[in-house]
């Protein structure tokens, strides 16, 4: 019972300040910016401003003060929203890393810049392939993924296979658990041959809204624990793969997606593949 007033605290906490821009967003932006532009564009920019702008930012200096804690079972959005599960890890060097991905199909993600972005928007309109568009920045070990990588469904606009990687290092003396997986480090651009690639893996299959802040996102399908699969699979095929070693980092849980309506279900494992030794 106390979980649950608490819980329900917290979304009230959340919703007060996006009761109160949006207000302010319609009593106060939308005049102002109505008497300069056609009333649909004067819309079009107070979403913009409330959306991505005012309630993000409102949200994000909450975190300050009230900073997410949770164990190490997913990775967290901007405004340390829970997000994907964690479900593999890939050992071995960046390059390898990479040189191992493309050999199993899959393309690099551009960085999520301005530029990117309307690039992908204006594929999407057009209806033409991007193979390589962006991912937005997703937070583990208090820094945004360090690579990502995709492959696009054919013939399903907003539909891909992704995954977003972070870099650690780890106890490397025996076997691995995940007490051995150093969650804390928080150092970026790690070098060596032995780094932890730790990974969520998710499939896109359209578009949502995101119920926090009325942003446009993609819904991801539920069943992570199958884009992991396809992940192993591939690198198995591409015989660059030299063993796996599933680790378990909780129960089997389902956890709500920042999508309006979606949710995320993982067998709560981390299945850590190790590549061929060689460059």
């Amino acid at each position: 019972m106390i979980d649950y007033i608490v819980r329900l605290a917290k979304r009230f906490a959340v919703l007060v300040p996006g009761i109160v821009i949006a207000y302010f967003s319609v009593h106060d932006i939308f005049p102002v910016v109505d008497k300069q532009v056609p009333v649909a564009f004067a819309i079009f920019i107070t979403y913009v401003l409330g959306a991505y702008l005012l309630i993000p930012l409102a949200i994000r200096l909450a975190r300050i003060f009230f900073p997410a804690r949770h164990l190490p079972l997913y990775c967290v959005t901007p405004d340390g929203f829970a997000s994907d599960p964690l479900n593999i890890a890939i050992i071995g060097s960046k390059r390898r890393l990479v040189r191992s991905m493309r050999a199993a199909g899959w393309h690099v993600a551009d960085q999520h810049t301005w530029r990117n972005i309307i690039r992908e928007v204006a594929a999407g309109i057009l209806n033409q392939p991007y193979p390589t568009a962006p991912m937005s920045n997703l937070y583990l070990f208090g820094r945004k993924q360090d690579i990502g990588f995709e492959i696009p469904i054919e013939g399903e606009r907003g539909h891909r296979h992704h995954v977003r990687f972070w870099a650690t290092t780890y106890e490397n003396n025996g076997e691995l658990t995940a007490k051995k997986i150093r969650w804390h480090e928080r150092k970026e651009r790690l070098q060596g041959s032995d780094l932890l690639w730790v990974g969520a893996a998710s499939r896109d299959v359209g578009f949502a809204i995101i119920k926090h802040n009325v942003q446009v996102t993609h819904m991801i399908d539920p069943d992570t624990n199958r884009e992991r699969d396809l992940i192993v699979k591939g690198l198995a095929e591409s015989g660059l793969l030299s063993s796996t070693q599933d680790i378990r980092l909780g129960r089997a849980y389902r956890v709500s997606n920042r999508a309006l309506g979606g949710h995320l279900r993982s067998d709560g494992k981390l299945q850590v593949v190790r590549l061929i030794d060689k460059e």
